[in-house]
């Protein structure tokens, strides 16, 4: 049953991710319509708030809730609570605050969602395309440290993200650029 479960988690982060790694590109596009003529931006908004709706309230939040439900069952029934804390659970200790850092993202893309469907748009499209990445450094650093674990050291792991970052930033910047040529 164990291995059914954590299938089931597996599976639901994969779809959570999804939702979190789309989402944010609809915020983009959404402000990026109020740029056209009226009649266009009209139709364009209301069709990315339908798309935001589908994707938020039937997908994103249910992936997350039952992403919580099967992650929560498997660390008690594979006895992974029972290394919070300990010298060999660091690793895990410190992806539970990754989870938690993904957990208050995806409130913050909620909030974004409610002002948007208001019509409220208080971030340009650059600053969307930032925070557009949160989800993937977050994605990368709980993969890291569920499957390499001890493997690597808290120093490498700091550096690699920071570098990974800088990357990242840098890939923002040149889009921009090439955009606006």
């Amino acid at each position: 049953m164990y291995t059914y479960i954590k299938a089931l988690h597996i599976i639901f982060v994969v779809t959570w991710f999804a939702g979190l790694f789309y989402f944010p590109r609809l915020f983009i596009y959404n402000t990026e319509a109020n740029d056209k003529p009226s009649e266009v931006k009209n139709a364009l908004q209301e069709q990315f708030r339908i798309m935001m709706k589908r994707l938020w309230y039937g997908i994103t939040w249910p992936s997350a809730i039952l992403t919580l439900i099967f992650g929560i069952t498997i660390m008690i029934n594979g006895n992974w609570h029972k290394l919070l804390g300990g010298d060999s659970g660091k690793w895990l200790d410190i992806k539970l605050i990754f989870v938690v850092f993904l957990y208050f993202y995806h409130y913050s893309l909620h909030i974004l969602f409610k002002q948007q469907m208001k019509g409220i748009f208080k971030y340009s499209s650059q600053q969307l395309r930032i925070w557009n990445e949160v989800a993937t450094i977050l994605l990368i650093a709980i993969v890291m440290l569920a499957t390499v674990k001890d493997s690597i050291s808290f120093v490498w792991g700091i550096i690699g993200m920071l570098l990974f970052i800088a990357l990242l930033l840098f890939a923002i910047k040149i889009y921009k650029k090439l955009r606006n040529e």
